[in-house]
């Protein structure tokens, strides 16, 4: 199959994964690129990908939320591969808004995927580690036993095993720690309160690795070269950065980066405390794991997944 004649079918175009997919699928064929508000049909020829083709007399549906919509956009499309960067993301808020997250986290990958399977279609979908309980300190593996900690974590285990169920061509990738260059994000928060405070308290007992909306767009973009061109590889995979650390750790980094980046700027910062995470409760409990091992990735599509330093170091010279 040509890129020239591969189709992909995008949606939640502008979130953190979103917004950079849109750079990395772009040369495997024709895009379409759709956020919750989706298209009308006059609007589908000004898209490259819809040139010579006949418009539609609906529009095509984005939002997670309409399942009908959803099913109607996949059949008008015809795509050959759809990827779903769109989510319920509140974690505390799924808590209260239980209905709402296991719609958009659970029952619309499932019709996604019952879609994509009667036309043909990939489905490629995100997952995190939140569908394990965060016990331990080895590394999850995709096999091991899930066991979620909060509403937001079940909604995401549902997602996926609806997938399971509905048909084979499918990849999900779990990832955790998700920042990006656009948009707010924890290393924001810290340089902001860096040059505000003298002392900072973080977390210190919960571990992962941050992970960048880059390189999560660049290894799906590989993944699908790969399935598309071979048809093996489906299965589910940990997509995360390299290393480890702690959120206390992670603020210490980026705070010391950003001094040796911009040293005459006004920083207060002095100290940088280590907590617990009971110090800050929440709605929703946190794993205090969030390690995934990326081996099965690395080996099934031939990559290197790069070290959290590397990524986060891009993206503050980016921001500052």
């Amino acid at each position: 199959m040509s890129p020239s004649s591969t189709r992909i079918l995008l949606l939640g175009k502008n979130g953190q994964v979103g917004w950079e997919l849109q750079r990395s699928l772009a040369p495997l064929g024709c895009l379409i690129a759709l956020d919750r508000a989706g298209l009308k049909p006059g609007e589908l020829a000004h898209l490259p990908a819809w040139q010579g083709q006949p418009l539609l007399d609906h529009p095509l549906c984005g939002d997670l939320s309409d399942l009908e919509g959803l099913r109607r956009t996949v059949h008008a499309v015809r795509p050959h591969v759809i990827v779903n960067a769109a989510a319920y993301t509140a974690v505390d808020k799924a808590e209260s808004e239980v209905g709402l997250a296991h719609r958009l986290n659970a029952e619309a990958p499932g019709v996604l995927a019952q879609a994509a399977h009667e036309v043909g279609a990939w489905l490629v979908h995100y997952s995190t580690d939140y569908v394990f309980n965060g016990s331990g300190h080895t590394p999850w593996q995709e096999g091991d036993p899930t066991g979620p900690l909060n509403a937001y974590g079940l909604t995401k285990l549902e997602g996926e095993q609806r997938i399971l169920q509905a048909g084979r061509q499918h990849l999900i990738f779990r990832t955790s720690w998700v920042y990006a260059a656009r948009g707010g994000n924890f290393a924001k928060t810290m340089l902001r309160l860096a040059r505000e405070r003298e002392r900072l308290t973080v977390i210190d007992d919960q571990f992962g690795a941050p992970t960048g909306a880059e390189v999560i767009a660049d290894i799906t973009a590989h993944a699908i070269r790969h399935v598309l061109r071979t048809g093996q590889g489906q299965g589910t995979y940990h997509l995360a950065a390299s290393g480890e650390t702690t959120w206390h750790g992670y603020a210490r980094f980026v705070i010391e980066q950003a001094q040796r980046l911009q040293p005459h700027a006004p920083w207060k910062v002095q100290a940088i405390d280590p907590a617990p995470a009971q110090t800050f409760p929440t709605p929703a409990r946190r794993p205090h794991n969030s390690r995934l091992n990326t081996t099965l990735l690395a080996s099934t599509f031939g990559l290197h997944v790069p070290l959290w330093q590397e990524g986060v170091g891009r993206m503050l010279q980016e921001i500052l």
